[in-house]
């Protein structure tokens, strides 16, 4: 599979989460401190941005906006309902101050 930078580190605030694209999907990229996750930006309940949730650096989760579901960002599982189906996860890693996203 291949990589591709998606963004600089400074682009995405600690504790936020920043919609991109990655091979022409949307991907909701989220920074906990020094580690970046990403998933699957639309919510598998009501097809809504997982990336205008807010973000649990403590659980490290992503709560839908709309009906409040809780995704892992780790293994992209629905925490609680009304989601019963999981958002992908993608690879991260950090080279310098870039985001490099596994390409879909």
């Amino acid at each position: 599979m291949n990589s591709a930078r998606i963004c600089g580190l400074a682009d995405i605030p600690d504790g936020t989460a920043r919609q991109v694209e990655v091979g022409g999907v949307p991907v909701a990229l989220v920074r906990i401190g020094d580690r970046v996750l990403a998933v699957g930006d639309i919510c598998s309940h009501a097809e809504v941005s997982l990336s205008d949730g807010e973000v649990d650096v403590d659980e490290c989760t992503i709560e839908c906006w709309k009906h409040g579901s809780l995704f892992s960002l780790e293994t992209g599982k629905p925490l609680t309902l009304p989601a019963t189906k999981p958002v992908e996860v993608l690879a991260v890693r950090i080279e310098g101050d870039d985001i490099v996203v596994a390409k879909r």
